[in-house]
């Protein structure tokens, strides 16, 4: 259908700008790509404007290149000569009733249509209304009941004027406007354009800019709201993560095990074809969060276990067969949990980043924090002629009261 649309479109409306796209999720941006050019005068803005948009349409994967206003309009120019109209005893006032009846109209009467009152115009032809001979003709009627033509107390001419000026900040400003080729972000495009915009407006004059607009600038808006709560967050979940831990060593292990996860997001999102976009960036923000609690619940698992007097090698090993099935239901559970909404076009890239992200810090969780827990804690594996599961000062003495000592597990220790 959108094919069929848009070769409508060319065909049979060729003077038409149109765009066929799906309704939009999030903020509604219209065009995916823009540039907004601002200054003070329309002409140079529109000189500008033009500039952009040919380094947008050599730009791969964009098309479709348009504006907001740009394209000025013909109009006629009428300058009164005042001295001879007050000779003639006309006012400004009565030249343009005169000339409004003839271009705009006047209201004669209304007539009902329905409950609706619609006003009757009484104009010139558009013939007479566009002919510079017709309006120089037109009698303007004086005050001693004579009349003189417009042409002798005013002079006629075709000019240029733009219809429709949109300014921001009180600054006329133009939008170029393009659409992207299926596949491709705008993202991608507008870094592909960077050095050109940048050459672009380190030459223009003084009180011209150019700055990006569209589905980028909504997506960093986006995003600079959630990195103005990530401070906030981040000492909040330092600080009750260290009240659990109360370890800055226990601390630094669980936060070292979160980016594993990056290593899945970027596999599911490739595989996937979906959008590292705002969505898919809280997706990882919430996977932090899941892979620091399977963290903190194997490394308390092994406090767990050397406070009832195992060696911490064979702690460490126990805790993480103990845990191991726990932690593996549960991360199933929560990417299982995510199936229903990742063919979803707005929650997709959220649900694979988190799917993705989840399955392969878990199996790394279960390799990298014990390997990691006995790296940093210098344990060592316990001789098996003492006993893997005493400690040095569990070792009796033998013979004539002397203690035999296993040297490598009291430094251990």
């Amino acid at each position: 259908m959108k094919a069929k649309l848009e070769r409508a479109l060319v065909t049979d409306f060729p003077s038409v700008v149109g765009r066929v796209y799906p309704l939009e999720l999030g903020p509604p941006v219209g065009w995916p790509l823009q540039y907004r050019i601002s200054g003070r005068e329309p002409d140079q803005v529109r000189a500008i404007a033009f500039r952009v948009a040919e380094a947008i349409g050599s730009a791969p994967g964009a098309g479709n290149v348009n504006y907001n206003w740009i394209e000025p309009a013909r109009t006629i120019k009428i300058r009164v000569d005042q001295d001879q109209a007050r000779l003639l005893g006309l006012s400004s006032q009565d030249l343009a009733q005169a000339l409004n009846t003839v271009l705009s109209g006047l209201t004669a009467t209304q007539m009902r249509s329905g409950i609706y009152l619609v006003d009757v115009l009484v104009r010139a032809s558009v013939e007479q209304r566009m002919s510079l001979a017709t309006i120089r003709a037109l009698q303007i009627p004086l005050s001693n009941g004579r009349t003189v033509p417009l042409g002798q107390i005013a002079s006629i001419d075709y000019g240029q004027e733009y219809p429709m000026v949109w300014r921001r900040d009180r600054l006329p400003t133009v939008t170029v406007q393009a659409d992207v080729t299926p596949g491709i972000q705008p993202a991608t495009v507008v870094q592909a354009l960077v050095p050109k915009i940048a050459a672009l407006n380190a030459g223009l004059p003084s009180g011209y800019h150019i700055e990006v607009g569209g589905s980028v600038e909504e997506s960093n808006k986006a995003q600079a709201s959630v990195v103005a709560v990530l401070p906030l967050m981040l000492v909040l979940a330092l600080t009750v993560l260290m009240v659990q831990l109360q370890s800055f060593s226990r601390l630094f292990l669980v936060i070292s095990v979160a980016p594993l996860g990056l290593i899945g997001v970027v596999a599911a999102l490739l595989l996937s074809n979906k959008p590292l976009g705002f969505v898919a960036i809280l997706g990882v923000l919430a996977l932090t969060g899941m892979i620091a609690r399977n963290s903190v619940i194997l490394i308390d698992q092994i406090e767990k276990e050397k406070a009832q007097g195992l060696h911490p090698w064979d702690a460490v090993i126990e805790a993480t067969a103990h845990r191991f099935r726990p932690i593996l239901l549960t991360a199933s559970a929560a990417i299982l949990g995510m199936i229903p909404i990742a063919p979803t076009v707005f929650w997709g890239p959220m649900a694979y980043a988190i799917m993705g992200g989840l399955a392969i810090a878990t199996l790394l969780t279960l390799v990298f924090v014990p390997a990691l827990y006995v790296a940093w804690f210098r344990i060592k594996r316990p001789n098996p002629e003492v006993g893997s599961n005493m400690h040095p000062e569990q070792i009796e003495p033998l013979g004539h009261g002397r203690v035999v000592e296993h040297h490598s597990q009291l430094e251990d220790a």
